[in-house]
């Protein structure tokens, strides 16, 4: 069985907004949107990124999900839910970049990464030419990341500066 992506809202708006959806696929790798994630995504204004793509079909079907009770128990919200308790029932990656629903996976023992964690795997597989060239577009739509773990993550994968600016 191929390995599995669980997606959270923030990383498909965020990477929709710069024009990097692509990099939640990849092959091998099985892409799980759970429904309460769509269902978030779809509230957003008709001209998101992220909204259009997921009403022409991007990401395939919606999984519909009961988050199980002891992630319940997180008050984490529905996609956040969602995505925990199909990464963990899968055995998949949760893509996630909430502090508070990253701290449940790694407590729950769900394996996980980000947006972040996302654009340094591409830049490594060479998928893309610079990580912080799209980090920086990341930012300027909303992406909120800690400089300092950017810098210590640029230097260690692609060897890029951190600010670029």
């Amino acid at each position: 069985m191929p390995d599995c992506r669980v997606v959270n809202a923030s990383p498909l708006i965020t990477l929709a907004k710069v024009g990097q959806l692509g990099l939640l696929e990849e092959p091998g790798f099985a892409l799980i949107i759970p429904d309460p994630v769509a269902r978030e995504v779809l509230r957003w204004p008709a001209e998101d990124p992220a909204r259009k793509a997921l009403s022409a079909g991007w990401g395939g079907t919606p999984v519909p999900v009961a988050p199980d009770v002891d992630i319940m128990e997180w008050g984490l919200g529905p996609g956040e839910s969602g995505v925990l308790t199909l990464a963990r029932s899968r055995q998949c990656v949760a893509v996630i970049d909430d502090g508070a629903a990253r701290a449940a996976a790694v407590a729950l023992g769900v394996r996980l990464t980000g947006t972040l964690g996302l654009v340094l795997r591409a830049a490594r597989l060479g998928r893309i030419a610079s990580a912080a060239e799209i980090l920086e577009q990341l930012i300027d739509v909303g992406l909120r990341l800690n400089n300092d773990v950017v810098r210590d993550a640029l230097a260690q994968v692609t060897g890029e500066s951190w600010p670029r600016r």
